[in-house]
């Protein structure tokens, strides 16, 4: 019975880390696998050392990351929303649990708040929860992440002497984006960011902001990414993660 020697170790490719497990065997060859789970998996043969074992690791590491990102798109999705007491909801990436209560006689004014670990909806009527919900988030969306943007903004535009370019700023509700810049520079976001951690959000709009000098993903956008914000990849990461 061959015996296996099994360690966690890392490399650097650019900007992105790539951990992987390392598995030490009577085998002749080197192999790199990525698991459904993003696990990179690497066999090698007993004698090898670990640079060589690291330099492999880099020549494959588009590949990994490829990989990788293919099998995100296969992560558990947010089940879809029932707006019943006991459900989980998000608000800057914490955990709320929806209570509903529902008054016999007509309420004059509906509310919805945070009460401890509570999302609490007062309504008479339950059909109206979800409403009640969406629209609570767009205010918290107008109240949170516009002065977030705004602020990001003057930053960037002082950083970077944009001093002619103003800020144009909207929230729209978009399926498949969580924002976006126009050509003629204005900076659209999805209020759902509402939902996920502030440092999500402010990944969102530096990658946004950043399309205001370089409108396509070419590596100078992705250098002035790294310089705006270094850890924008665990961000994303966790965005994508979050509210997969």
């Amino acid at each position: 019975m061959n015996e296996v020697v099994s360690e966690i170790d890392y490399i650097q490719f650019g900007s992105k880390q790539i951990d992987f497990r390392l598995e030490f065997s009577d085998r002749k060859s080197l192999g790199i696998t990525v698991t459904p789970e993003m696990e990179v998996l690497v066999k090698a043969p007993i004698n090898a050392s670990i640079e060589k074992v690291k330099e492999k690791i880099r020549k494959k590491a588009p590949w990994i990351i490829k990989q990788k990102s293919f099998f995100l798109n296969f992560q558990p999705k947010t089940p879809k929303r029932k707006y019943r007491s006991g459900e989980t909801h998000l608000y800057l990436g914490r955990q709320y649990r929806l209570k509903v209560i529902s008054e016999k006689q007509k309420v004059k004014d509906e509310t919805v708040k945070l009460k401890g670990a509570f999302l609490e909806v007062l309504t008479s009527d339950t059909s109206r929860v979800q409403e009640l919900v969406e629209s609570w988030y767009l205010e918290k969306a107008k109240e949170k992440i516009r002065p977030l943007a705004e602020s990001l903004f003057d930053e960037f535009i002082r950083k970077n002497n944009l001093s002619l370019i103003t800020f144009n700023f909207s929230l729209r509700k978009m399926p498949t984006r969580w924002g976006s810049c126009t050509d003629k520079g204005k900076i659209i976001l999805n209020p759902e960011l509402i939902k996920a951690p502030k440092g999500c959000i402010e990944y969102v709009i530096i990658h946004e902001l950043c399309h205001l000098i370089h409108h396509d993903h070419t590596q100078k956008f992705f250098d002035l990414q790294n310089k705006e914000m270094k850890d924008w990849e665990k961000w994303k990461m966790k965005l994508e993660h979050l509210l997969a």
